[in-house]
């Protein structure tokens, strides 16, 4: 890490020049002769991209970001958060640690926070800027974490990794192929802690992680402002029942749960169904990456339009559903909407429906924009429909 960025003259720098274009301060010559321009544009793009994901990280003076790699793969402020009431115990080991946010929110929970990072000028940064916010019960061992893990004789309570997902540029798909191997190395970490939790992306299948791991107790679905973000896999050493699953949605104001269990959804009914009432219901993607389809409607008082159409209909309003409720204005047949259709300016959706929003803005000439949506999809049995709605606010 280069100290001399967080000397006064480049911070002042880096403020004046905090909007300007990174490639344009990357190609010109620095003011500096101890911080090359590559340095000051890093420095910029690292902060421009923490303003919304990192606040705390932008908005305090003296902070050194990393490459962007680093910032794009760290958890968000507001999930490291949800993620630290996870923990269990009072010592916990980060194996990932990274630029270090979620050790940060970690140590807000923990007796005692171990950062464990095997890139040098990472460790450093995170060890920097940890101590910059205040953080004082994180420990940094800049190793590699399986090597550390192997040869000490610690034991902790909580170990929380988040192997990476791209190996040699390409994105894998299974656990077993990231790297770390948390699935061939999972043993060594229940000998060294009673709760393990990975973080995984989104795009891993449920199903399939829950086959390749063991002592599966929760698996945490959790979307950013209906952007699922991440899953996280809860292992504890003693546990041999049925996972719980739960679907997080959080945003700015609050956090809202839905847990259910994989058997509760496989038994419940698919029906009955419905032609589109007063109110129409869209699940957060938390819910609809989880699976929980038919679980929905048998906690809720709605029904469901289709078995393979997920959106949802009552006639009174449903206040505490987890996701965008719309007021229903009309509803038509696609066919009579195609020979009748006036509408100029609209959001359009579609929903288990052929064709494609831009399919169908270009066809039936539907500018973006305006109050109002328009949802193409698919009612029971198979009648295609097209509903106007509004969002109830």
């Amino acid at each position: 890490m280069n100290s001399n960025i967080i000397k006064p003259e480049v911070q002042r720098f880096l403020e004046k020049y905090l909007k300007d274009d990174v490639n344009r301060i990357a190609l010109s010559k620095s003011p500096f002769v101890e911080v090359s321009a590559r340095e000051l544009a890093e420095q910029l793009d690292g902060k421009q991209r923490s303003q919304k994901k990192l606040p705390l990280w932008f908005s305090t003076p003296e902070i050194v970001f990393p490459a962007k790699l680093s910032i794009e793969q760290s958890s968000s402020e507001v999930t490291a958060g949800y993620k630290s009431n996870l923990l269990k115990g009072d010592k916990v080991i980060d194996l990932t640690g990274g630029f270090g946010v979620d050790c940060f929110y970690f140590s807000k929970k923990a007796k005692e926070v171990i950062h464990c990072e095997k890139n040098t000028e990472l460790s450093q940064i995170a060890q920097h800027n940890l101590s910059v916010l205040g953080a004082t019960n994180i420990r940094f061992v800049n190793h590699d974490s399986l090597l550390y893990l192997q040869s000490t004789e610690e034991i902790f309570d909580t170990i929380y990794i988040d192997p990476s997902r791209r190996i040699e540029n390409k994105k894998v798909f299974l656990l077993k192929d990231t790297e770390p191997d948390v699935v061939s190395h999972l043993q060594l970490f229940l000998s060294k802690a009673t709760r393990i939790i990975i973080k995984t992306s989104p795009l891993f299948d449920i199903q399939s992680g829950l086959k390749e791991l063991s002592n599966v107790s929760e698996v945490h679905v959790v979307s950013v402002k209906n952007d699922c973000k991440e899953l996280l896999w809860i292992i504890d050493r003693d546990f041999t029942a049925e996972p719980e699953i739960s679907c997080v949605a959080l945003s700015d104001a609050d956090q809202r749960l839905f847990n259910f269990k994989l058997s509760e959804e496989k038994n419940a009914d698919s029906g009955p169904f419905s032609e589109p009432l007063g109110y129409l219901y869209e699940p957060n993607v938390a819910l609809l990456k989880a699976g929980c389809f038919k679980s929905i409607a048998a906690r809720f008082p709605i029904l469901k339009l289709q078995t393979n159409t997920h959106l949802y209909t009552s006639e009174v309003l449903v206040p505490d559903f987890i996701g965008r409720v719309f007021k229903v204005k009309a509803v038509y047949d696609y066919k009579t909407f195609i020979k009748q259709n006036t509408i100029r300016k609209a959001n359009v959706i579609t929903r288990n429906f052929p064709h494609a929003p831009e399919e169908l803005k270009k066809k039936h000439k539907i500018n973006d924009g305006g109050d109002e949506f328009l949802i193409f999809t698919t009612v029971y049995p198979d009648k295609l429909k097209v509903i106007s709605a509004t969002i109830n606010q």
